[in-house]
């Protein structure tokens, strides 16, 4: 059970895949992009989270700039396109998408999460620090989220939600000293956060569909915390 739909934004018209359970359960996820757009890989966690009972909508976050998709190779031309998607476009974006679950789907942010992958980590960490009431975040490998030119941890204080946040050992694009300041900052902010460090991964560990960079079991342990978060902070169906 799955589609696109058209989701209205300030800034014009966004496409989103929408992957439905088999019978509503009043809780969703919006499920937040790499680089390279609302791809196959993309798609394919959206149905898995169906699977689990979650509505799951993946926003198109290059809504703005028409390119779509793009391969796995083509990083060189994704860069500059997430490099001029700010903090506002995210936030402008995650807030349609969540009014379109209040109003259209009957699910309140309370009751959704906000998982992202790459740089879709750094934007649910950027909605996190924007959006209040969601029932939690999940940060895959986000670069740029303590450095760079749309670094956003300074904005942790106004995080009011429990965050999940998984990093390679071996991620170049987060080294050590931007995972302990995330640590340290979001410790004194007194955010609700657990930050676990895989060993023996690197950046995008979790993307089955990059077999060179796909490891196997601290992929697994991953999602097993992952669904473990969202099972606790959604329930298991509407109250």
């Amino acid at each position: 059970m799955q589609d696109w739909i058209t989701v209205e934004t300030a800034d014009g018209p966004m496409r989103v895949y929408a992957a439905r359970p088999a019978a509503p359960t009043g809780r969703a996820v919006v499920v937040l992009q790499e680089a390279f757009g609302v791809n196959e890989h993309i798609q394919d966690i959206a149905r898995r989270f169906a699977e689990h009972g979650l509505l799951a909508l993946a926003p198109d976050l290059f809504h703005r700039n028409g390119v779509g998709t793009l391969a796995y190779d083509q990083h060189a031309e994704a860069m500059p396109l997430i490099g001029a998607i700010g903090p506002d476009a995210i936030v402008t974006d995650v807030r349609a998408v969540l009014d379109h679950l209040a109003q259209e789907e009957g699910v309140a942010a309370g009751r959704t999460a906000v998982v992202g992958f790459c740089f879709g980590g750094r934007a649910a960490f950027t909605a996190a620090t924007a959006i209040p009431g969601l029932a939690g975040t999940v940060v895959f490998y986000g670069p740029g989220i303590a450095a760079g030119p749309h670094a956003v941890l300074d904005r942790a204080a106004s995080i009011d939600a429990p965050m999940l946040l998984h990093v390679g050992a071996d991620d170049p694009t987060i080294p050590a000293e931007q995972v302990a300041a995330i640590e340290e900052t979001l410790g004194k902010a007194g955010v609700d956060f657990e930050q676990h460090v895989y060993a023996d991964a690197g950046h995008a560990f979790a993307c089955d569909a990059r077999p060179h960079m796909y490891r196997p079991g601290p992929a697994t342990e991953a999602w097993d915390r992952t669904h473990a978060f969202l099972q606790q902070r959604l329930g298991d169906s509407a109250a």
